[in-house]
């Protein structure tokens, strides 16, 4: 197969300002701002190469909007495992998959003790406290100025609460004005806790569960009331992360006899007001969730088994014969209150990835549209090469696609002085496969036409995550 994704996962060293890139079509007048990205763009140091899709070294990218013209800015985040790589010529710090020869002593300092590690923090970007972060699942995220893509330095948050595993996808609580995450603490009493972390940088536990063998979980659900923590049986020994000598994620071993769990934190006293089982499943991302009638619903990227985490290695994934990835479904579970199981209905008939929604106005609440990148079932082997908007209410899809282009996250930014949860705009990078370049692809939300596209003169890898900041 001529997989002419594989310029996505090619590292892309020039770093650039460009102020007006060339644009066909119109961009609306009110759109003003910026779109900042993270992602891995360096995937080889001096002879040795990474191993895996997550472990590349962060770049930022910035798209700025104003008066229809669009300007384009990218950087490589200087982290300490930047610097520390380029100087040795070699891989000297730990990755999701990949590990440098190292002695107990060195992983045991970076798994308890996170300010030595590398802070290779290219998963995703927030603002908080003023401050602009990239993160990863590292706790400690990397500022930088979000104009020039300047790396500003790690950031220590104002407590003393520990280090361990968190996840790149806080979500804010307005009515408390604080933002939420999950960490896993690993030891010999391992636990997930609930985080809040205020305006000065100051984290909070509110709530904490107590586990044995530790999931691995990339991202968490929140409605008004409950955080809701999914479980699922891809685990973990704490004391293998020290003594194995494995990469991190190749420590942990799929069980699904054991099935997965979801725990519904109560964020106003951190109880667990209910545990629920289902068969096994995995997924890196959930989409949505909310509380209605009592019950609660989350919508998450759902996959039988962790295969994935085994067909994003590079070497798979470039490999001429390698396989199909497999397709994520869109499952809605419901949470009730006073059962055991959960159960789930799938809300579309293609598959999605990358998902996001008008967070602004419904996260944690009932919804009607989510947007995603996704596969056509008629490609078998190949990457992401399609966009998808899906009604959840409805039951109803519409798609963009266009050959050999392969587009990543769908960022939506709302339209101003709007009521329509869809009115808006869609900003996606997209690779063209057929001339190895990127460009930034604005789509109609409503209808999911194109309106415009700015075109990079280089390729952008394939990227993670972004936010628009107006």
């Amino acid at each position: 197969m001529n997989k002419k994704f594989i310029k996505g996962f090619e590292t892309l060293n020039q770093e650039v300002v460009i102020e007006d890139l060339p644009v066909q079509g119109s961009l609306p007048i009110w759109l003003n701002g910026a779109l900042l990205r993270n992602g891995p763009a360096m995937f080889e140091i001096g002879g040795q190469s990474f191993r895996h899709w997550f472990d590349g070294m962060a770049m930022l990218h910035s798209f700025g909007f104003a008066d229809g013209r669009v300007s384009y800015a990218n950087k490589f985040l200087q982290s300490t495992a930047y610097k520390g790589n380029l100087a040795s010529g070699k891989i000297s710090y730990s990755e999701f998959a990949t590990d440098p020869c190292r002695s107990i002593f060195k992983r045991v300092q970076s798994v308890f003790s996170p300010p030595s590690a590398g802070h290779n923090t290219n998963v995703n970007l927030t603002k908080l406290a003023g401050q602009f972060l990239a993160m990863t699942e590292t706790p400690l995220p990397v500022a930088f100025d979000a104009e020039t893509l300047e790396t500003v330095g790690v950031v220590n948050f104002q407590d003393d609460i520990g280090f361990g595993a968190t996840t790149a996808h806080p979500h804010y609580d307005p009515a408390r004005q604080v933002g939420v995450n999950q960490m896993v603490q690993y030891g010999r009493k391992s636990s997930y806790n609930v985080l809040f972390i205020d305006q000065q940088l100051k984290r909070r536990i509110v709530g904490s569960i107590p586990t044995a063998e530790p999931g691995y979980l990339h991202s968490f659900g929140m409605t008004k009331n409950y955080v809701i923590l999914a479980e699922f049986p891809l685990l973990v020994n704490p004391l293998k992360l020290l003594i194995s000598g494995k990469p991190f994620i190749e420590n942990f071993a799929w069980k699904p006899e054991q099935g997965a769990r979801f725990f519904v934190v109560r964020k106003d006293d951190g109880r667990v007001e209910r545990t629920l089982h289902s068969d096994a499943f995995f997924a890196f991302h959930h989409i949505n969730a909310f509380e209605q009638d009592g019950d609660i619903f989350v919508d998450i990227c759902a996959y039988d088994d962790d295969a994935l985490v085994q067909e994003l290695y590079l070497n798979v994934l470039r490999g001429a014969d390698g396989g199909t990835i497999s397709f994520p479904e869109f499952r809605r579970y419901c949470l009730p209150a006073n059962r055991e199981a959960a159960t789930y209905e799938r809300l579309s008939d293609e598959p999605i990835e990358l998902p996001r929604i008008n967070s602004g106005k419904v996260d944690g609440r009932a919804y009607q549209y989510a947007y995603g990148a996704s596969y056509r079932r008629d490609k078998p082997g190949d990457f992401l090469n399609q966009m998808l908007k899906v009604d959840v209410q409805n039951r109803e899809d519409w798609r963009w696609f266009e050959e050999d282009c392969y587009p990543g996250e769908p960022v939506f930014v709302a339209a101003p002085n709007t009521t329509a949860e869809d009115d808006g705009l869609i900003l996606a990078v997209v690779l063209d496969g057929k001339t190895g370049t990127s460009f930034l692809l604005v789509l109609d939300a409503a209808n999911f036409s194109e309106l415009a596209r700015a075109e990079v003169p280089h390729h952008i890898p394939f990227g993670f995550h972004g936010q628009y900041f107006g």
